[in-house]
């Protein structure tokens, strides 16, 4: 795990790689020895990019034909941290995930060189192919509350029950299997409802023989049911309540007893700072008592229900792409979201500083304008990342190397900043943002929407590849190729509804 150190908290198990002898890595050892920090970047500008349509169902077909028990197939650039402040651009890496324990350095060996001469009959011989250890997952009432100010101590707790995109959710007779709600719709055409959009195996359960899609029968059917908050996210909210009016009770104490101690030095009767400790404490509760209401009155699972299923599809390596067609479409109760709701947009929440998401956003101080920080946090959404910009991004990093920045907000890891890749074995891959930062997802975010600095709508989140609970690699289905897909059964759907009937 020494080698992928940085690429994420809990980094692969190298199994083989083809440069070994070019660059000998050497694992670090003795009491101060430490490790040189990796960051897997997106590769644009390459001649793989061209080819790639071409090359990599080869690639799949080439490793299934050598039994490779494979789970991933990505193209990245490893930059290293060297002396000082340097960094190290490595070559580009055919990397490929593989279950662990599967694969043994003899095969590996035999495997990448087959993968290097077809590379070579396509013109591209700079390229280095790497396997790690990596599985792919796929996870899973009263009206909400309006988005609140900054300035609103309640804002960290107020935020799972407001409209804004990153709703945590889940299937009401799976109230464990948590997910995320990526987007709102309009059915349009003679229908005024609005319906929310994640994945499939978010609503239903999805395994190797529980493959199905489904449909609502219409009027007089049983209905499926999708409810705010699963069983987890509703008791951390409720816990998130209680520690924040037991911490404000604390402080009151402590104020009390340093007026104690002042009475007793003094000789006086100061109650001025016990009774602003007071007002603080009261002023708190109040900003608080709208979550309060809505957390009394969302502790039956039956009153967070939030709308039932429509449509759910799922297929993998569908069309040219092989993209994986993975989402469900659930018809929202109305009242409960009209008098909040603002429609598509995502919250940036609290957790990143306004000051530091926008120079996250910004790698180049001389850079085109591709983000700007929301005064209430809210980013609107509007438009799609097409196909060309998510092969040829507008966007050069600290290293004048092209990239495309992204954010998403989801139910288990909140608002990340990410790097987009477009070549990939059956989705769009999003790489952590840096090897100091947390993973970009990890399960309970799938379902959430993808985005770039300027709103623009990328993907529908839908696994991640990684040993562990956390993802080395996330991967999204691009909206430009889902959307029309879902048109299929909503044809006169649109993305932007501005009203909530």
């Amino acid at each position: 795990m020494f080698y992928y150190s940085g690429i994420s908290p809990t980094p692969p198990k190298l199994v083989y790689r083809t440069g070994s002898l070019k660059t000998p890595w050497v694992k670090p050892t003795g009491l101060e020895s430490y490790r040189k920090l990796k960051q897997a970047c997106g590769v644009f500008g390459h001649k793989l990019n061209v080819v790639w349509k071409d090359v990599g169902p080869l690639v799949r077909d080439l490793l299934n034909t050598q039994r490779v028990a494979w789970t991933s197939i990505d193209v990245a650039r490893f930059i290293t941290d060297g002396d000082g402040d340097e960094k190290i651009r490595g070559p580009v890496v055919l990397w490929v995930g593989v279950r662990p324990d599967s694969l043994q350095g003899e095969d590996a060996f035999s495997s990448s060189n087959e993968i290097l001469n077809l590379l070579a009959r396509f013109g591209i011989v700079d390229l280095e192919v790497e396997y790690r250890e990596s599985v792919y997952k796929r996870s899973v009432g009263p009206a909400l509350l309006r988005p609140v100010s900054n300035l609103n101590t309640a804002v960290d707790v107020c935020g799972p029950v407001t409209p804004a995109l990153g709703l945590p959710i889940a299937a009401s007779n799976r109230p464990g299997a948590q997910g995320t709600m990526a987007l709102y719709f309009a059915e349009g055409g003679d229908s005024d409802t609005v319906s929310g959009l994640t994945c499939h195996h978010v609503l239903f359960k999805t395994d190797g023989t529980t493959n199905n899609d489904y449909v609502f029968a219409g009027a007089g059917a049983p209905r499926e049911y999708v409810q705010l908050l699963g069983t987890r996210a509703f008791d951390e909210l409720l816990a998130s309540i209680k520690m924040r009016i037991r911490r404000h009770g604390i402080m009151v104490g402590i104020h009390e007893g340093q007026i104690k101690k002042l009475e007793v030095r003094v000789g006086g009767d100061d109650e001025d700072d016990v009774a602003e400790a007071k007002k603080e404490l009261k002023k708190t509760r109040a900003l608080l008592d709208d979550a309060n209401e809505a957390i009394e009155d969302l502790e039956r699972p039956s009153e967070r229900t939030i709308g039932y299923i429509l449509s759910s599809a799922v297929a993998f390596n569908v069309g040219p792409e092989r993209f994986t067609e993975n989402w469900g479409a659930f018809e929202l109760d109305g009242p409960k979201f009209r008098d909040a709701s603002k429609g598509n947009f995502i919250d940036l929440g609290t957790e990143i500083p306004p000051d530091l998401f926008t120079l996250k956003m910004y790698p180049r101080d001389d850079g085109t304008t591709t983000f700007k920080y929301p005064d209430d946090r809210l980013l609107p959404l509007r438009d799609m990342i097409t196909e060309e910009r998510m092969r040829e991004p507008d966007m050069l990093d600290h290293d004048n190397e092209a990239c495309l920045l992204v954010i998403k907000n989801g139910n288990a890891t909140d608002v990340t900043i990410g790097g987009g890749n477009f070549l990939e074995s059956m989705e769009w891959a999003i790489y952590n943002y840096d090897n100091k930062s947390d993973v970009f997802s990890a399960p309970g975010d799938f379902g959430s929407i993808i985005v770039d600095g300027l709103g623009r709508i990328g993907g529908l989140l839908t696994g991640g590849t990684g040993k562990v609970e956390t993802s080395d690699v996330t991967y999204a289905t691009p909206m430009w190729w889902l959307w029309p897909h879902i048109k299929q059964h909503f044809p006169n759907a649109y993305l932007y509804p501005t009203t909530m009937a």
